[in-house]
């Protein structure tokens, strides 16, 4: 298959997810609030790509979250193209993606984070993942998230979950806090060997993801909580913005290559706390 062609049923995936994902979450919300959307471009100079984010704050199930498509291109920079494979003889790259961040109002609910991508430099692969933030221990839930995604991974192969929850584990973790962020998920990166089957696993994430949504939803957003509560889900969020800001590769990745920084930054919650 063509590499233009792979091109454009991956990003016309990401932007159709897009959609399906928003449109999900107004559901939930009983489309008493929407999303609030802004196009951007990478470069306003030149082509470059660019993309759509989409933000939903303050309604009775979500305090904030956003859901981001991009498509972009150009080259890497001298120091960062050294960090990235396939670019020996060319600092040329085109990258495409959806990533979503969910923080709720509910301190019962965790926080749920997703993303897919697809970069392409002189050879193309996948990445990706999804995993959750809880603010209180709740074994059984964990089993059952757990669970889901290994359904999902044996799927496609019996050994993905085995190592993708293991990868999951080992990203999300704050080693200056000596805590991992959540109670983990998948993450994959460099998948490459099979587009096919590997751009199939892509599209099941995502659609599980949705799943996983809603059904994450269902289960915990009837729990009634107290203030106490809440401020024990503010200092969390302030974990998940730590990590974000020091250890993501998306987020590395979106401001290393002209992104837009409003897009990069919707994965952090209207409030935070530290202690």
């Amino acid at each position: 298959m063509k590499v233009e062609l792979k091109k454009n049923l991956v990003k016309n995936w990401f932007k159709v997810l897009q959609d399906v994902i928003c449109s999900e979450i107004e559901k939930i919300e009983k489309k008493e609030i929407k999303f609030i959307s802004k196009e951007w471009q990478k470069n306003s100079q030149k082509d470059e790509g660019g993309g759509e984010y989409r933000v939903l704050e303050n309604g009775k199930i979500f305090d904030k979250v956003g859901v981001n498509f991009s498509e972009v291109y150009g080259k890497f920079s001298k120091n960062f193209k050294q960090k990235i494979p396939g670019t020996n003889t060319s600092p040329n790259f085109w990258a495409s993606g959806i990533s979503v961040v969910a923080h709720m109002k509910n301190p019962h609910v965790p926080a749920i984070h997703f993303n897919t991508r697809y970069i392409h430099t002189n050879h193309g692969w996948f990445g990706g993942g999804m995993d959750l933030t809880p603010c209180f221990k709740d074994i059984n839930f964990k089993k059952w998230f757990h669970n889901e995604l290994k359904l999902m991974c044996n799927r496609h192969s019996k050994y993905f979950y085995k190592k993708y929850s293991k990868n999951c584990e080992k990203y999300f973790y704050l080693p200056h806090r000596k805590e991992t962020r959540g109670i983990g998920g998948i993450f994959f990166d460099y998948q490459k060997n099979n587009w096919e089957k590997n751009f199939a696993f892509v599209r099941d994430v995502g659609l599980t993801f949705n799943k996983i949504l809603k059904d994450t939803i269902e289960k915990k957003n009837k729990k009634k909580w107290s203030s106490k509560e809440k401020e024990i889900q503010y200092f969390k969020r302030g974990r998940y913005v730590e990590f974000n800001l020091l250890y993501d590769r998306g987020t590395k990745f979106g401001l290393q290559t002209g992104g837009n920084v409003q897009a990069i930054f919707m994965s952090l919650p209207p409030l935070a706390k530290w202690k």
